[in-house]
């Protein structure tokens, strides 16, 4: 038997529904950041509604958010890591529509949300301003020398819960402590007396949205 090598370019169909929220004084007259939010495994399926149930979304149907908001749903029995090509493109479809600065493109997830935002800024961490994982399972990267260096000058902020039973706040911190060996930029926040719904008080951070208002990937 010969050796050979396949290089051929194949096109490939993607489908996913979406949530989008833009804020209350929004005009094309401006460029806006765009927030990339990937819910948990609760809100998979294809009742695309589902996804206002927790964090961004549930905030977005009460107050405006200072950013363009999109919010996708995971199909069902799938998770975001089968889909990075699909939020990729969606991303694309969300610039050409409407007025997005596309050195303000963050992303966020909470609980498998959280893991599917580390994946996704480790492929493509020229995409991202800032990266915000919430109660994520993430320690996998450690061991992938290559994404663990992608995510090292991209700012972080990490959320988790101290009582968590469903993540472990272990999770989150060794994946923080490997970025600050290797100096990474990156902040860890802990709720001592908090379980795996992390996100109710990390959505509501003033902080953590003044914190964004200077994320750039200019500046990063």
């Amino acid at each position: 038997m010969q050796p050979h090598t396949l290089r051929q370019t194949i096109q490939q169909q993607v489908e996913l529904d979406y949530l989008l929220a833009l804020p209350a004084d929004y005009t094309p007259a401006r460029r806006w950041p765009l927030m990339l939010f990937l819910h948990g495994s609760g809100q998979r399926g294809s009742q695309v509604d589902e996804v206002r149930k927790h964090g961004l979304p549930q905030l977005a149907a009460a107050q405006s958010l200072p950013f363009i908001l999109v919010a996708p749903q995971c199909p069902a029995q799938t998770t975001w890591a089968v889909h990075l090509a699909a939020l990729a493109a969606l991303l694309d479809a969300v610039a050409a529509s409407y007025a997005v600065d596309p050195e303000r493109v963050h992303v966020t997830g909470l609980s498998m949300g959280g893991t599917g935002a580390w994946l996704l800024a480790a492929t493509y961490p020229e995409r991202f301003a800032s990266l915000t994982p919430v109660c994520g399972d993430d320690t996998w990267l450690i061991s992938d020398y290559d994404q663990l260096e992608r995510l090292c000058s991209m700012p972080t902020w990490v959320f988790h819960g101290a009582l968590d039973l469903v993540i472990p706040l272990v999770k989150s911190a060794q994946m923080v402590a490997a970025l600050r060996e290797r100096g990474g930029n990156v902040r860890l926040t802990v709720y001592p007396d908090v379980g795996h719904n992390a996100w109710n008080q990390a959505y509501a951070t003033q902080d953590w949205y003044s914190w964004l208002s200077q994320q750039a990937r200019t500046s990063a």
